[in-house]
């Protein structure tokens, strides 16, 4: 049996809504949380709350940020929105969770334009890899993976390559 909550039942117990600044510090706490994805200072987090708002998202549940996304329309392709953290709390994985958040932001109107979507992904990210694959399908679009930054254009050492998963185009 399969436990897993639908898209549904996700949206009914969850709220998005666009991140405003007071939600930096809760959203850098929940990146901490996870574990796995880069930790950017503080501050990054309350510019992106505040600045990249429009094509970013908070879930929130019983009061408390439980995923948080942040995206941006790539300044070089204006059909372009680029996913750049997904991050889900622990308690909410595995329940669709980012797929409606991403599905929240791509029906702003701040996306009517947008035809592709564009993330990088380690190779070890499983569930990252699952999910655009997953947005990709349900969308009936391609997702193609191609090199992207190679783990030597890092500064430190032990940071994996990253891979660009390119998805669309979109059918609006």
């Amino acid at each position: 049996m399969n436990s897993a909550a639908s898209p549904a039942e996700i949206e009914t117990n969850v709220t998005f809504r666009n991140p405003v600044k007071k939600d930096g510090a809760a959203v850098w706490e929940l990146i901490k949380h996870t574990g796995v994805l880069d930790l950017n200072s503080s501050y990054s987090y309350l510019m992106w709350c505040d600045i990249f708002s429009d094509t970013s998202v908070v879930a929130i549940n019983s009061g408390k940020i439980c995923g948080f996304i942040s995206g941006y329309l790539h300044p070089k392709k204006a059909d372009t929105l680029f996913i750049w953290q997904v991050a889900v709390h622990d308690s909410g994985r595995g329940k669709g969770l980012a797929t409606s958040m991403l599905r929240n932001i791509l029906k702003r109107t701040v996306c009517d334009e947008v035809r592709y979507i564009e993330a990088t992904v380690s190779p070890s990210n499983i569930a990252s890899t699952n999910l655009f694959k997953g947005l990709a399908r349900d969308l009936d679009t391609n997702c193609v993976i191609t090199d992207y930054f190679s783990s030597m254009d890092f500064p430190q050492d032990g940071h994996e390559d990253e891979l660009l998963f390119k998805i669309g185009p979109t059918k609006k």
